[in-house]
């Protein structure tokens, strides 16, 4: 049995782990239009930064990895059609442009995404660069050693770190954000402006609820940005403006949400029963609202992946769902995030019921005891937790995980309140701080569920 897999980023390679380790009889071939696979576009920032001395350095995984067991790579390769009824694809070689056509049994869709390019004149100006693939992220931290002024568009998780990393190297950065508020579909309100300090505290010029309109080269061959509140001339623009699932090749002949991407039962099957997708160029399923979503993050990639790959001959494993848990560091801060923010639950039509806890993470007789922020949302009608997000110097990130823990199985705020966490002055109060955000949220429901 054939499978050809479309796409060797995140998904694609686990996919390739799971079809090698469960079905070793398989004929494998990947098609991957860049020459590299595996690339981590989220260590853009940290490369510009200098934290990653090389961006080389990120990747993973090798084509020879997989070849040497078998599998045929065939990287430079573009899938330029697919016939899903007559089970073939075209295929051009990018150096030799000749194209050949392939056929398959199964089929992994793993081609992932792809920028989202605002409509704004003059975006095509070469001063203006994307960051998603390892060339472009290449472009992008080869021109800061050119470039002194740099102009961000988009805040969200890309351009926050992007802005950090440049205004770490000395960079004159501005980022400008469509929004009112940065973050916008991650944070609560209070937390977005403690980000906004956090730049602005460091030199990054910070511009929301403003649009870009224009790119333009200047009389001094610097680049021209026209925005809603105004022109600022800078060096080089990079644009971080959301991700389009890339799903144009099977485009009628499977079922797709209203953006494009396919949807997938709970073995990442399409509609289609020979083709499944993984990645960004799919739906998840959303533990809390219980439904299909999309949400491009490198962590639903590898596990839809590696379920793709499991279930590629025979549905073996269902998917756990997500919470959508993201994370980052900034100006030494961690950020987590999980599930549901306030608007997003309202929106939702859930009872919507929320606290903000703040306090030390462990005892104040200790040093460096930092201090904590939460913000926990939840439903008041069945008490069951729906999102999260906390911000501290110390790294909070594992936190953000057991939330979504308690999410994934639909655990309330009463079983958060008094939930087993260890204790030690060295890493917590006698009440871990989520007990405590817990215990503020049942004080704020008149007390504990009857159990």
């Amino acid at each position: 049995m054939k499978v050809v897999i479309v796409g060797s980023t995140h998904a694609g390679i686990a996919a390739v782990k799971q079809v090698l380790a469960n079905y070793p009889e398989a004929d494998i071939t990947v098609y991957e239009r860049q020459k590299q696979i595996s690339y981590l576009a989220c260590a853009t920032y940290l490369h510009i930064e200098g934290t990653v001395r090389s961006l080389a350095d990120t990747f993973y995984a090798e084509p020879d990895d997989f070849v040497k067991q078998g599998v045929k790579m065939a990287v430079q390769h573009d899938v330029i059609s697919i016939d899903a009824q007559a089970h073939t694809l075209v295929v051009q070689n990018l150096l030799t442009k000749q194209k050949t056509t392939d056929s398959y049994d199964k089929l992994i869709m793993a081609t992932g995404s792809i920028t989202a390019i605002p409509a704004i004149v003059g975006i095509e100006n070469t001063k203006v660069r994307l960051c998603k693939t390892f060339d472009q992220a290449r472009d992008l931290c080869a021109a800061a050693a050119d470039f002194q002024r740099v102009a961000i568009i988009g805040g969200g998780y890309i351009g926050v770190e992007l802005a950090e990393g440049y205004v770490r190297t000395g960079h004159d950065v501005t980022l400008i954000q469509k929004p009112t508020r940065l973050l916008n579909g991650y944070l609560e309100p209070a937390l977005s402006q403690t980000v906004e300090a956090l730049l602005t505290g460091h030199g990054v010029h910070v511009l929301t609820n403003t649009r870009a309109t224009r790119f333009a080269n200047s009389a001094d061959g610097a680049l021209t940005i026209t925005t809603t509140r105004g022109e600022l001339t800078v060096d080089m623009a990079a644009v971080s403006a959301g991700m389009l699932p890339q799903t144009d090749l099977l485009t009628g002949q499977v079922k797709m949400a209203k953006n494009g991407a396919i949807l997938t039962d709970d073995y990442m099957h399409s509609s289609n029963p020979d083709i499944l997708a993984a990645g960004d160029n799919a739906v998840i399923h959303y533990n809390p609202t219980q439904t299909a979503a999309y949400s491009p993050l490198a962590s639903h990639a590898v596990r839809q992946g590696a379920l793709a790959g499991i279930n590629v001959f025979e549905r073996r494993v269902r998917t756990l769902g997500t919470q959508s848990s993201t994370g980052i560091l900034i100006f030494g801060h961690t950020i987590a995030c999980v599930g549901m923010t306030t608007a997003a639950a309202k929106a939702a039509r859930f009872n919507v019921g929320s606290v903000r806890y703040q306090g030390s993470y462990r005892p104040d007789f200790m040093p460096e005891a930092y201090q904590v922020t939460i913000e926990l949302i939840y439903n008041r009608n069945n008490r069951r937790i729906l999102g999260a997000q906390l911000l501290s110097k110390h790294d909070i990130s594992q936190s953000a995980n057991t939330i979504s823990t308690l999410i994934q199985n639909r655990a309330t705020i009463d079983q958060l309140a008094l939930v087993d966490m260890l204790f030690s002055p060295n890493f917590s109060q006698p009440f871990n701080y989520l007990n405590l955000a817990g215990q503020m949220a049942v004080a704020q429901e008149n007390g504990y569920q009857r159990s």
